[in-house]
């Protein structure tokens, strides 16, 4: 994927400024998560943070999806994150001759992560967290009211092999369904810098009106330029007409 810093417009560009900001406003060990959908059982560490950026395309028939979003976790304790999300999208849809473009802020959302078990390279936890309807419901740009969420998380250490298991409950508006999430995460350390990754799941669609929920494959790598900085890259697939036919990932993992 190719983004033009031109192409972002004014508001792009202040959110691009947002990120900038954040990497110096907030000075850890991380446990990268991004390109994966999964989310594992680790924490960053008391008075550490992580700060993730990371850019997504997606395209389904034609249609397309671009987002931009920083993650800041934040190591209240050992075994708990304060974890805030901000995305800004940019979408573009094909209405016979005419083609609708917006952007803006989408919904923010805050969770804490709390890892309240670890043994024997078993970890788990547990994530709570609220969604706030920060993005335009009538420009397609958030769901224009607060949600609630919860995770259970789990995370196998099998070196040089770990696997995650995310399985996650989305409260939705009445007028949709709620969400049910369930994932499944594989890490590979290659070597001490490259990790590859794959990832598989799905999701209830929120549409009452559909029976075919999405389903995705993902793979990519993560690479460690040194304790403190990281790059990511995947492409994720659809498996079936209700996910993206293809989405392309990218993004950088500060610690601090």
């Amino acid at each position: 994927m190719k983004l033009s810093i031109s192409g972002l417009g004014c508001k792009g560009l202040i959110f691009v400024g947002c990120f900038l900001f954040l990497c110096l406003c907030f000075s850890g060990n991380s446990y990268a998560v991004h390109p994966l959908i999964s989310d594992d059982a680790g924490t960053t560490g008391t008075g550490k943070f992580s700060l993730e950026m990371n850019a997504e395309y997606a395209n389904d028939n034609g249609d397309s999806e671009t987002q931009l979003a920083a993650t800041l976790s934040a190591g209240i304790r050992e075994n708990i994150d304060l974890v805030a999300s901000m995305p800004y999208l940019f979408t573009r849809i094909n209405e016979g001759n005419e083609t609708l473009k917006e952007d803006g802020l989408s919904d923010i959302t805050v969770e804490v992560k709390w890892r309240f078990y670890e043994k024997e390279g078993f970890s788990f936890a547990i994530k709570p967290g609220i969604i706030l309807p920060t993005g335009e419901e009538k420009k397609g740009l958030g769901d224009g009211k607060a949600a609630y969420s919860l995770h259970f998380l789990t995370t196998k250490e099998l070196d040089p092999v770990s696997l995650d298991l995310d399985l996650g409950y989305i409260k939705n508006r009445r007028e949709l369904r709620d969400i049910w999430h369930y994932t499944l995460a594989a890490e590979y350390a290659v070597s001490k810098p490259l990790t590859l990754v794959a990832n598989i799941g799905g999701e209830t669609n929120p549409d009452r009106e559909s029976s075919v929920h999405p389903l995705f494959l993902l793979g990519g790598m993560i690479y460690k330029i040194n304790e403190n900085f990281s790059i990511d890259f995947g492409l994720k697939t659809g498996l079936n007409k209700a996910e993206a036919d293809y989405t392309v990932l990218a993004g950088i993992i500060l610690d601090f």
